[in-house]
């Protein structure tokens, strides 16, 4: 069996913390608790978990903080989780299992990482993560902020899931925009990735013009992970319809085609475009895309479940019900409120069906 340190960075956690050191504590060998500046309660609550409290002075900048934290490890393998982090009861079973039989070969084993979720506690959005990593790999992290771990060497993708539980009263932080702003203040240079994320905060605090801005300008260098180009596209096609500009929304929705075969996503963009024409035959072609990719089981490191599961059949329902289809149209209803019974659209249909088919 293999043995586990726990790496943490944090600054005022005191809602979270408690929560998540519980959900990991009796798996792991060692917590390592790298504390960035808080003052409330965070150290003291850690303090009944472990003795290995390091502080660390905040530079802005989040690779060097979790890079420090590694450092502090003593066992052969390192688990890093974010305060907001849980392990729930049964991925607990998991991830002792995988403890149990890894072989020690293996650099860094991935998990999902669970973002989101519906009113029925399902999973709406996730992406994988390097979750576990080798100690004696050395691996570094990347970047000021939105850091990220570049893995290589003998890897494995588990089964395995972090839930993710932010504080229903947390807000969009400043703190990453800040970030950005004092790097291009200070003329740090920018990766593709810088840009990206950059763009991502900008959008996230409404800046919807700057944002398209910084997404153009990470497309232009052209050495975008695929994936982020895709994205960038969409939010592209997102900000211009904030901004009333519903051409370059279709426009920037037909780019994403130019970068890769089409994800759910896109084809759900591209469904709903036609929808909106009343083209509901190509309508309907691009929402079957969007299913027919689920039903393919194809990995995708980012995953929003409802573009290939009930968001489809809903629509659809909608598509086949307007060329006439009621049948088929009421078989899509059905099979979207097995995703999301309590969907209101759903119900309605439902009501209509019964009394088109009973006609």
């Amino acid at each position: 069996m293999i043995t586990i340190s726990l790496c943490m960075i944090v600054k005022n956690e005191e809602k979270v913390i408690g929560r998540c050191l519980d959900s990991v504590c009796d798996i792991v060998d060692e917590i390592i608790i790298v504390d960035t500046g808080s003052t409330d309660r965070t150290k003291q609550i850690v303090s009944t978990y472990t003795n290995k409290i390091f502080d660390f002075v905040w530079i802005d900048d989040f690779a060097a903080a979790r890079n420090f934290s590694f450092d502090q490890a003593t066992k052969e393998y390192i688990l890093w989780l974010d305060a907001d982090d849980v392990i729930e009861d049964k991925e607990k079973i998991k991830l002792l299992q995988l403890k149990q039989d890894l072989n020690q070969t293996v650099d860094a084993v991935s998990m999902d990482y669970h973002l989101a979720f519906d009113s029925e506690g399902n999973v709406t959005s996730s992406l994988r993560r390097y979750r576990l990593v080798k100690k004696d790999k050395s691996f570094r992290w990347v970047g000021y902020v939105h850091e990220y771990l570049p893995i290589s060497g003998n890897l494995l993708n588990s089964d395995v899931a972090v839930t993710h539980l932010p504080s229903p009263e947390e807000k969009p932080s400043e703190r990453n925009l800040q970030i950005y702003e004092n790097m291009q203040s200070s003329g740090k240079p920018f990766t593709p990735r810088d840009l990206f994320y950059y763009a991502n905060e900008l959008m996230d605090h409404r800046f919807y013009e700057k944002a398209m801005t910084y997404y153009l300008r990470f497309l232009n260098t052209k050495n975008g992970w695929v994936e982020d180009n895709i994205r960038a596209c969409h939010k592209l096609a997102d900000g211009y319809h904030q901004l009333g500009l519903e051409d370059m929304n279709v426009y920037w929705t037909f780019q994403a085609l130019s970068y890769a075969v089409p994800n759910p996503e896109t084809c759900c963009r591209l469904g709903f475009i036609f929808l909106q024409k009343a083209d509901y035959t190509s309508a309907a072609h691009w929402y079957e895309q969007a299913i027919a990719d689920e039903q393919e089981n194809k990995p995708r490191f980012f995953h929003n479940y409802a573009h290939s599961t009930w968001l489809p059949h809903l629509q659809l329902a909608v598509c086949y019900d307007r060329l006439g289809q009621h049948q088929l149209a009421n078989e899509h209803n059905e099979i979207a409120a097995q995703y999301h019974p309590n969907h209101p659209s759903i119900l309605s249909n439902r009501d209509y069906f019964k009394r088109i088919l009973s006609q």
